[in-house]
C-alpha cells in the first residue's frame, strides 16, 4: 500500500492551523467574556452597596452569577469553536454528569446557603455560635459560610449543617444578662456579700439600672455557699463589663472580710 507523505503532510498542517485557529478564537472569547463578567461584577457591586443589601447576601448572590456567567462563557466557546461532529447537547449533558457525581455530596450545602439567605438567622457582621464554633459572619458563599474568631481565626462551616443546626445569634439583642456564680465560705453573713455585690454593680457606668441587679443565694455546696449577680448591659458591653465585675467582685470581698474557698480535702489519721 501506497503512502501519500505530501497528502498527509498537507493534512496535518491543515489541521494545525486550523487548531490553532479555534484556539486562539476560544482564548479570545474566554478573555473578553471574563472581562465583561468583571465589568458586570463591578456594577452589580455598586447597585447592592447602593441598595444597602446585606454583605452575605451580596457575596452569595456575586457567586450564583460568576457560576452561571463561566457556565454561559464554556458553552459559547463550545459552541463556536467545537467540532461540528459532536452534539453540544452530549458535552453538556457529560460535563454535568461529571459535575454532578463531584460534587453531589454538596448539593446539601448549596441548598443550606438559599435557606440561610430566605430565614436570614443572621447577617454580615453578626456575632454568632453554631457548629460548636463562634465568630463573626463575613459572608455566605455557595457551600460554605465564613466566620472571623475572636482571635482572629477563619472558618469554614457548611451551609448544610449550619442550615439545620442551632445558631445563636448575640447581635440581634440589643441587650445582654451577665451571670456570675460567686462561692463564699460557710458563716459568711449572707446580706453582707448580697449588699457588696449589688453596690459594686449599681455603680458600674455600662450596668443599666433597668431591670434592675439582682443577688441571690442559689446553691448550698458541699464547701460553699454560692450566689448569681444578675445584670443587663448593652450587647456590645457584655465581656467588657463581665471583666469588670469579676475583678471588682474579687477586689470588693477581700476588703470586707469575705472569704472565697477553695476544694479541700480533711483526712483523718487513726491512731
Amino acid at each position: 500500500m501506497d503512502i501519500n507523505f505530501e497528502e498527509l503532510l498537507n493534512k496535518f498542517v491543515t489541521g494545525g492551523i486550523d487548531f490553532a485557529g479555534k484556539l486562539l478564537l476560544a482564548l479570545l472569547i474566554f478573555f473578553v467574556g471574563k472581562w465583561l463578567i468583571k465589568k458586570i461584577n463591578q456594577a452589580l457591586d455598586k447597585l447592592m452597596t447602593q441598595r444597602q443589601i446585606d454583605i452575605a447576601l451580596k457575596s452569595f448572590l456575586k457567586n450564583v452569577f460568576n457560576i452561571l456567567c463561566y457556565t454561559f462563557l464554556f458553552i459559547i466557546i463550545i459552541n463556536v469553536v467545537g467540532k461540528q461532529t459532536v452534539s453540544l447537547a452530549a458535552i453538556i449533558g457529560s460535563v454535568g454528569l461529571a459535575v454532578g457525581l463531584a460534587v453531589k455530596d454538596n448539593l446539601a450545602n448549596f441548598a443550606g446557603g438559599i435557606m440561610l439567605l430566605l430565614n436570614k438567622p443572621f447577617k454580615g457582621g453578626d456575632f454568632i455560635e453554631a457548629q460548636n464554633l463562634s465568630g463573626t459572619v463575613k459572608s455566605v458563599g455557595i457551600l460554605y459560610t465564613t466566620l472571623i474568631t475572636a482571635d482572629n481565626k477563619t472558618v469554614y462551616i457548611p451551609n448544610g449543617p449550619l442550615s439545620t443546626g442551632n445558631i445563636v445569634n448575640y447581635t440581634t439583642q440589643e441587650t445582654r444578662r451577665i451571670d456570675i456564680i460567686v462561692g463564699v465560705e460557710y458563716g459568711t453573713d449572707i446580706e453582707k456579700v448580697k449588699t457588696t455585690l449589688l453596690d459594686l454593680a449599681r455603680n458600674h457606668p455600662k450596668v443599666l439600672p433597668e431591670p434592675e441587679p439582682l443577688c441571690r443565694m442559689t446553691k448550698i455546696n458541699e464547701s460553699s455557699l454560692d450566689f448569681v449577680l444578675r445584670v443587663w448591659v448593652k450587647s456590645e458591653d457584655f465581656w467588657p463589663t463581665t471583666f469588670d465585675l469579676n475583678e471588682g467582685i474579687y477586689h470588693q470581698l477581700t476588703l470586707n472580710g469575705v472569704k472565697i474557698p477553695f476544694p479541700q480535702l480533711t483526712v483523718h489519721l487513726a491512731k
